[in-house]
């Protein structure tokens, strides 16, 4: 039986800590996992109705987000296909972005739109930090995220081949604590606000 179409999608804002979590978890899957072709994986960032031909031409929907589930911070939760829709009204930080279940929404009244979906969230412990990175909470969940990914690829017979990286390349913080190595104090620049402003 032909393997269905399917996309991993990351959303969120890496500039706003634990909104990055979708984000930094495709980087850390692209890095250490080698993906069949008709598996996609891409950076939805903060894109909103752009990514509607992406979700439109996937038969399998994978989201990665960070999303409010009321739970502690740090805590990994899956929802699959109709209850995914309802849990992606998580804190976002742009006014301008469209909503993914508007995405959702749209793409399938234009005919398209993914027949099953899986979204992996994490809840978040810090949102307004800008240029903040993952939180440690959040960042140990990397890992268990990616297991995840690849246990509900597994389910339709697609096995990723792994490519040998170093330990911090895997857990996907490479490119994060060189972020951090590079990212200004509080105090320069102002992260929590700039008390002469609010």
């Amino acid at each position: 039986m032909e393997a269905p179409s399917i996309l991993i999608l990351g959303i969120g804002n890496i500039l706003w800590a634990d909104e990055g979590f979708g984000v930094r978890a495709v980087q850390a899957l692209q890095q250490a996992y080698h993906f069949p072709p008709e598996v996609s994986l891409l950076d939805g960032g903060t894109q909103g109705l752009a990514l509607i031909p992406y979700v439109q031409e996937a038969q399998v929907l994978l989201i990665l987000d960070a999303v409010d589930f009321q739970l502690q911070p740090g805590t990994l939760a899956e929802l699959r296909d109709a209850e995914v829709p309802a849990y992606l009204g998580a804190k976002k930080m742009s006014l301008h972005q469209v909503s993914f279940q508007e995405v959702l929404a749209l793409s399938q009244l234009l005919g398209g739109g993914p027949k099953q979906m899986l979204l992996i969230g994490v809840q978040p412990e810090i949102l307004e930090d800008y240029g903040g990175s993952l939180s440690p909470a959040v960042k140990r969940q990397m890992r268990p995220a990616m297991d995840r990914v690849m246990a509900y690829l597994a389910e339709f017979g697609i096995q990723p081949e792994w490519q040998p990286a170093s330990l911090s390349q895997v857990n996907g913080v490479e490119d994060m604590d060189e972020y951090e190595r590079q990212r200004p104090s509080a105090e320069a620049a102002c992260r929590f606000g700039d008390g002469r402003f609010l």
